[in-house]
């Protein structure tokens, strides 16, 4: 081993770079968060070169000459002072190592100017040494990145190849324009623009920019807020009818800051479970507000990683965000947007209440006029419920621990009247329910639908309505099934199931949920059995999803109207009325225009 020796200030930063400056991703995330943090309202992104070089442009206040060889020191910021700083940081960049990283790795020319002087400063960086002279410039300040990596052969040759390059910048700057709708950017690729946003602070706006009008319209607001806690959320999330292969557009933020949190993420998937299918993820931007001395910012160089005073109370307060966006309730939009009350969670409660109770009189009113006509269809009905009387709507009292705001699905008496008249059409396949709707002819999965509506209602009951059996057959299970349901027969319970054992392996049922009384016991517990599939997690809601299954009306069975309408009314009532609690899609709608299209009436 050599002797010890002090290492140059050049390699030093050379190494430092390496935490902070993994790829040209890297350059483009830290300056462009300097640009921000300098209340830049226009940012212009320019990569050329292999990504190789990277131009950023913005009009933000400048930096004063004085500062101007101190900010590409090491450890160098304006942005905190004093060790408490670190725990109420409010801007995106705070450790001064960027610029002086980029430096050690590219050649850099800057330049800048602060509205109080009428010339600018120019200063050129190379090998960590940055020379400072005058010139003429407008407000703001450019950065000009080339030949990145230049010294360092290694790593350059472990870049992926431009485009992928690219694509990581594409990704950062198309995430970055969705939490700062105020900021006009633009991103050019070899000269050619391939993003670009008019920061006039609508994030509507910037989705449709960004994607599609299509995609937006499969979105829900996300809105929630505890003053208590001092709390925010706000944001899009998905219908789960609309999901991606991967998690790549799970836009996430905390404090208007892009994070990698496995909580955050935790949380959407919590509150999307049962709604999509295994392997798919929904669309979410979401952007959560906590108190500065809430969160710990401070854990990573690369400042993605962040930390919670009460990670548990974080965790509900998203999941339970997302879930109330997802919910289908009805409300009434008011004249002007206020600030929320105490009071405006029990005002949208009544809201709900009295459109529930209006509904229900106008069903009501239906049975009454065909009940003589269609009384013996009735009787022989396929699904147990529907020779049961209609129950009326009671909205459960709130506990109120968090304030939510929900966006309205539907407004005011339209919302009463969609409800109200549904235009079915009929059958196709014995399978699907056809309705004719405004915006085009909505296609809606019999078994589906029905599923979800039960599902949800033996999860809200308290007391699971039962049917005794007087007759059951002994059902023989293996050794390892027997001992499952022994360990679990509370749960079993929990949704109206009464089993006992005759011996270790021969059970019987006394009792089952009412609405599996015309089921053979035999295939109920085979069904849950094998749904469980060795994976004996979440056991309980296995039961239920199994329960629900086998409870739904079934696809190729004839139904008639009246029969077809109580399907559709349960099913709008639903909280998550998008998907079964198996994750698949419930109903689609082809637009009129896409028909009139393909019989050429649209002209």
């Amino acid at each position: 081993m050599g002797r010890i020796q002090q290492l140059s200030k050049h390699i030093i930063n050379q190494i430092a770079a390496g935490e902070v400056i993994e790829r040209p991703f890297s350059v483009v995330k830290e300056l462009v968060e300097n640009s921000i943090d300098a209340g830049a309202t226009k940012i212009s992104i320019e990569i050329s070169n292999e990504c190789r070089n990277i131009r950023i442009a913005d009009n933000g206040s400048g930096i004063h000459p004085d500062d101007i060889i101190l900010a590409f020191s090491k450890h160098a910021t304006s942005k905190i002072e004093k060790t408490e700083d670190l725990y109420n940081i409010r801007t995106l960049g705070f450790r001064g190592e960027a610029l002086s990283s980029i430096i050690s790795i590219a050649k850099l020319t800057c330049i800048t100017r602060t509205k109080d002087f009428e010339v600018g400063t120019k200063v050129t960086c190379e090998n960590s040494e940055v020379h400072k002279t005058e010139t003429g410039c407008a407000i703001g300040t450019i950065m000009d990145v080339k030949d990145l990596f230049y010294n360092l052969p290694v790593r350059l040759k472990f870049l992926k190849n431009p485009k992928t390059e690219f694509a990581y910048i594409s990704e950062l700057v198309t995430s970055i324009a969705l939490v700062n709708t105020n900021i006009a950017f633009e991103l050019k690729n070899n000269e050619k623009t391939v993003l670009k946003t008019n920061g006039l602070g609508s994030l509507p706006e910037v989705i449709k920019n960004l994607y599609s009008k299509t995609l937006f319209e499969k979105l829900r607001p996300v809105e929630g807020i505890d003053n208590l806690a001092g709390f925010k959320i706000e944001g899009y999330a998905s219908t789960p009818d609309f999901t991606r292969s991967s998690k790549k557009d799970y836009h996430i933020f905390v404090n208007s800051r892009t994070v990698k949190c496995p909580i955050f993420l935790k949380a959407i998937d919590t509150a999307y479970k049962n709604m999509i299918p295994s392997g798919k993820y929904p669309f979410v931007i979401l952007n959560l507000q906590l108190p500065p001395d809430d969160l710990d910012i401070n854990v990573h160089p690369t400042k993605k990683e962040v930390k919670y005073k009460n990670p548990n109370q974080v965790f509900n307060f998203i999941r339970a965000s997302v879930d109330n966006a997802l919910s289908n309730i009805v409300r009434i939009n008011t004249a002007k947007p206020k600030e929320p009350t105490p009071d405006d969670y029990q005002t949208d409660i009544a809201v709900n209440s009295d459109i529930q109770n209006l509904l229900f009189a106008k069903q009501e009113e239906f049975i009454r006029e065909q009940e003589q006509e269609i009384k013996p269809e009735i009787e022989k009905s396929i699904h147990p419920n529907f020779i049961k009387p209609v129950e009326k709507f009671k909205e459960p009292e709130p506990k109120i621990t968090h304030k939510f705001i929900a966006q309205p699905t539907i407004v005011g008496i339209d919302a009463v009247k969609a409800a109200m008249d549904e235009n079915i059409i009929g059958q196709y396949r014995k399978t699907y329910i056809l309705i004719e709707k405004e915006e085009g002819l909505e296609i809606v999965d019999q078994h589906i639908a029905d599923e979800r509506y039960i599902y949800e209602t033996l999860k809200n009951q308290k007391e699971p309505a039962s049917q005794l059996l007087f007759i059951s057959d002994i059902i023989e299970l293996s050794p390892t099934e027997a001992a499952l349901i022994k360990d679990n027969l509370n749960k079993f319970a929990k949704f109206g199931y009464g089993i006992e054992f005759l011996n270790d392996t021969d059970i019987m049922f006394k009792k089952v949920p009412q609405l599996l009384s015309k089921i053979p016991p035999k295939d109920i517990i085979k069904d849950i059995l094998e749904n469980l599939e060795g994976d004996l997690d979440n056991l309980e809601e296995k039961i239920l999803i199994t329960t629900s299954c086998k409870a739904a009306v079934k696809a190729n069975t004839p139904l008639n109207l009246f029969q077809m309408q109580e399907i559709i009314k349960r099913w709008r009532g639903c909280k998550h009325p998008y998907t079964c609690p198996h994750g698949r899609p419930i109903t689609k709608t082809i637009p009129h225009n896409e028909i009139a299209a393909f019989f050429m009436r649209n002209k």
